[in-house]
């Protein structure tokens, strides 16, 4: 381990947002949860969430949504479940208001909510979006303000459009300097994580959370 490595995981660390993340619901593509989760650890967040509940996503795609995630892993934690009552119990333990995206008649414009504050952001499918009953579950709806024809975006495009409206509203706030919530203490355990995941024996180890 070089010292630039290692204080390159510790710059990151300084800088992680432990009251941001997001859930993704039943989303198909593989390829679309690898580009989440990019963007996700683009902006600093240390977990998310993947919810597999329609029958035709069997154990197979299960698995692709785990591979799909793979780089990701080293440097957050991925919490795959089944199970939306255990999913959502457990979001709702750590955030302190949940967002769906949904095109509804009480919908806020993303522009209009405040993103400093503890949250989870809902993300549904490519088709369906979120389900009715994971809805039941959020404590209201965003949407992204949109000037075309269409209404809709890439599930990617969409959850980056989000996640970097969050990172400019705590940027100014100072979330990622002097105001981090992150303690210290956390911040080293953080390293130290990163350190062990990037030995590619114990990556490989790896226990995937499901629930």
């Amino acid at each position: 381990m070089t010292q630039e490595r290692l204080d390159r995981f510790r710059e990151v660390a300084a800088r992680r947002q432990p009251c941001l993340t997001v859930v993704l619901e039943n989303v198909h593509d593989p390829h679309n949860i690898g580009a989440v989760l990019r963007s996700c650890d683009a902006v600093g967040i240390m977990e998310a969430f993947v919810l597999y509940t329609e029958s035709q996503l069997d154990l197979d795609r299960l698995e692709l949504g785990k591979r799909a995630s793979r780089g990701a892993q080293k440097w957050m934690d991925i919490h795959f479940y089944t199970d939306p009552e255990a999913c959502f119990r457990h979001v709702k333990s750590k955030y302190d208001k949940l967002w769906a995206t949904h095109l509804g008649e009480t919908a806020h414009s993303l522009y209009s909510l405040g993103l400093t504050q503890s949250t989870a952001l809902l993300f549904g499918n490519e088709h369906d979006g979120v389900s009715e009953a994971s809805l039941a579950y959020a404590d209201g709806n965003l949407v992204i303000p949109q000037m075309g024809m269409g209404r809709s975006l890439n599930i990617s495009v969409a959850c980056a459009v989000v996640l970097f409206e969050a990172m400019r509203q705590r940027l100014q706030a100072g979330l990622y300097g002097p105001n981090n919530p992150l303690p210290q203490s956390e911040r080293e355990a953080l390293v130290e994580a990163y350190i062990e995941r990037t030995d590619r024996k114990n990556y490989n180890r790896k226990i995937w959370k499901s629930g």
